[in-house]
C-alpha cells in the first residue's frame, strides 16, 4: 500500500558548497547545532541516541531526541525522532517516531541536499495534522539555514 500525501515532507535545496562541506555541516553534531539551533550532549552514531537543548527562541524548555539509523559517508544520514513533540508535559515516547533521511548528490560545483520526513500517518490523530504542518514549515527553514551556515562556513 502507497503511503498518503500526508504521510511524508519532502524539502529540496542546493548549496554552493562541496557535498563533503555539506556532509560536516550535518553530521557533526556540534555543527548541526548551529544551523539547527539545538545544542547536542553528544555525537551522531549509527545505534544510539543523543539529545539536547533547543536553542531557537521560545522554545528553549524543550529537548530534542534523535535515534540515529545510517550515516553513509557523503551520502546518507537519517534519524529517528518525534515531530513536532513541544508539550513538555506529554510523553511522546509511546508514539512511533518519523524517519528523517538526509541525501546529499553532487550538482556541479555544489551540492543538492534533499531532507524527506516520513511517518505522519502512524502519529496519533489528534496531533498529526498540526505536526505535519509545522514540521513543513520547519524544514523549509532548516533547509534555508544549513544552505546559509555551508556557504559561510567553509
Amino acid at each position: 500500500m502507497a503511503p498518503s500525501p500526508t504521510d511524508s515532507i519532502k524539502a529540496q535545496i542546493e548549496i554552493n558548497a562541496p557535498v563533503a562541506r555539506v556532509w560536516r555541516a550535518l553530521t557533526d553534531h556540534r555543527e548541526f547545532g548551529e544551523w539547527f539551533q539545538v545544542k547536542l550532549e553528544s555525537p551522531f552514531v549509527p545505534g544510539q541516541r543523543t539529545r539536547g537543548r533547543i536553542t531557537y527562541p521560545g522554545y528553549e524548555h524543550l529537548v530534542m531526541e534523535v535515534l540515529v539509523k545510517e550515516m553513509t559517508q557523503d551520502r546518507t544520514f537519517s534519524f529517528y525522532w518525534h515531530p513536532y513533540a513541544v508539550d513538555p508535559k506529554l510523553d511522546y515516547s509511546k508514539e512511533e517516531p518519523t524517519l528523517v533521511v538526509f541525501t546529499l548528490q553532487s550538482k556541479g560545483s555544489g551540492t543538492l541536499l534533499t531532507a524527506v520526513e516520513s511517518g505522519f500517518d502512524r502519529i496519533p490523530a489528534h496531533r498529526r495534522d498540526e505536526a505535519f504542518r509545522m514540521n513543513n514549515a520547519g524544514w523549509s527553514e532548516q533547509m534555508g539555514n544549513i544552505q546559509r551556515y555551508a556557504q559561510s562556513h567553509p
